[in-house]
């Protein structure tokens, strides 16, 4: 079976990435392309790398354009998916790559976000350790799945195993990240432009102001903590995608640097997607670029009681689009890895 498939904010990083993979996948047939300034062009005239796809052309984003697909995802600024999902039918699947139907606490979006609240939708990072399982049992027969935000899944999948497994502890997380500029998308901002990034690392939303904070909380009460706190410094450094994140935790009294290894190891041993390399080996962001791959690695700072997890992904693949399509893949009941690559592009 084929399933029709529109993409809404064709013309951003993140629909961009999107239709790369869609473009590859046996099961989904691309129908619908939506945007609001570029509507009319052709696509390949604004996504000149999607050389497939040369045939279609930008439509307004509206209700009427979405409806009758089979699969509809929103790669939509905040704010502006909500608005148009309570006009999509309930048997649509329908995935949002935008924040608006990430959170459970309404709190939580009024704080960080602001607006309108749509309420949560399935989290769509299948491989996370959740209480009683992995978060992939959330997803089957969805129909209404909220893809993550790029820098919460890196933290969450880096950090799950421990808070499950109980072998560090849930307060007193630290998580500092070398992130790409695409991650904030494609209008034009001062600090994204490239005569301010070449040559420069910049941090921003620090001191606990960066929007993903609520959503990696959220995900680690999943995994078992009560009340997590973290400190979460993000840093754009110049390379145009891509998350190298740091991640460290306290390490539980009486649990020994072998149980440490060994709870990521038993979270992940089986996953196809996220992969715990071997003691001594750390991943670079080249290593994943254009995969749909989280490569792990992890030590134990002893002097400290600390463990120390670094996580590689590339933001618009599997911390975004590639999470998405993968979400979409188990809902529909498709093969997981469908259409999905675990081969990065090198060099």
């Amino acid at each position: 079976m084929t399933f029709s498939v529109a993409v809404a904010g064709a013309s951003g990083y993140a629909g961009g990435e999107l239709l790369r993979l869609l473009a590859g996948h046996p099961d989904f047939e691309i129908r619908t392309v939506t945007a609001n300034s570029n509507s009319g062009q052709r696509l390949v005239d604004v996504q000149p790398h999607l050389r497939s796809l040369a045939h279609l052309t930008l439509s307004d984003t509206t209700p009427e354009s979405l409806t009758g697909h089979d699969v509809v995802f929103l790669a939509l600024p905040h704010g502006k998916s909500g608005e148009l999902t309570s006009h999509l039918s309930a048997e649509t699947l329908v995935v949002d790559c935008g924040a608006d139907h990430r959170l459970e606490s309404e709190d939580d979006w009024a704080g960080f976000y602001g607006g309108d609240y749509y309420g949560a939708w399935a989290y769509g990072v299948p491989e996370l350790p959740v209480i009683g399982g992995k978060q992939r049992a959330n997803l089957v027969d969805a129909r209404r799945i909220a893809a993550p935000g790029c820098n919460a899944s890196t933290v969450s999948l880096s950090l799950a195993p421990g808070i499950r497994a109980g072998v560090i502890e849930p307060t007193d997380l630290s998580a500092v990240l070398a992130v790409g500029p695409s991650g904030a998308g494609k209008s034009l901002k001062l600090p994204y432009l490239a005569g301010e990034i070449l040559g420069s690392a910049n941090p921003y939303a620090v001191g606990g102001m960066h929007r993903h904070i609520p959503e990696i909380q959220q995900a680690l009460r999943w995994a078992g903590a009560t009340s997590p706190t973290i400190s979460f410094t993000p840093v754009i450094v110049p390379m145009s995608r891509g998350i190298l994140a740091t991640t460290t935790a306290r390490i539980t009294p009486g649990t020994s640097p072998a149980d440490v290894r060994a709870a990521w190891e038993r979270a992940y041993a089986d996953e196809p997607f996220v992969h715990l390399l071997p003691e001594g080996h750390f991943p670079r962001t080249a290593d994943v670029l254009g995969a749909n791959t989280a490569l792990i690695g992890l030590a134990v700072d002893e002097a400290v009681g600390r463990v120390v997890v670094v996580t590689a992904v590339d933001n618009l693949a599997k911390g975004t689009a590639g999470a998405a399509i993968q979400s979409a893949n188990i809902a529909l009941g498709l093969a997981e890895t469908t259409g999905l690559s675990l081969n990065g592009v090198a060099p």
